[in-house]
């Protein structure tokens, strides 16, 4: 039995998935639960800025790093569940379609052809991260001081 703690935990997971996928892989992933689903537009594609915190080392004193842009949008499908989405950039559309997997999510769950779209591109994108990390990592450089005697 799930509780409530896991579902939230599900829940931002996915919203996380989509908000890193891209507008191509979203509507291949809608494309592939069928016609999109009538639904109606509460809070339209709206373009924005929130301020980007970093943390020196990763772990250490939080500092603003500066300002990104987000678009926002909020759905309702026609049986009253809603869905929500953020992203980076000024992609409406992306918004939009995020949205409404998101509700379709909420109804389907991860069991459905949707949820399991959902996993294979947070696979996929862990998998990029991964490539991404040994990359850097392969070019990292140790610095040290010689000392000389004296």
């Amino acid at each position: 039995m799930r509780t409530g703690m896991d579902e939230t935990q599900a829940r931002r997971r996915r919203l996380a998935v989509l908000a890193r996928a891209s507008r191509a892989e979203i509507e291949v992933l809608l494309g592939a639960a069928g016609p999109l689903p009538a639904h109606e537009v509460l809070k339209p594609a709206e373009t924005g800025t929130v301020m980007v915190e970093g943390r020196a080392g990763g772990a250490g004193r939080r500092f603003n790093l500066g300002e990104a842009t987000v678009t926002r949008c909020v759905i309702r499908l026609a049986c009253g569940t809603m869905g929500f989405s953020y992203a980076l950039g000024r992609d409406g559309r992306k918004a939009r379609l995020a949205a409404v997997a998101e509700a379709l999510l909420q109804r389907e769950g991860a069991a459905g052809p949707l949820g399991r779209g959902i996993e294979a591109l947070a696979e996929a994108q862990r998998a990029a991260r991964e490539l991404a990390s040994r990359k850097a990592a392969a070019s990292r450089v140790d610095f040290f001081t010689l000392v000389r005697g004296g």
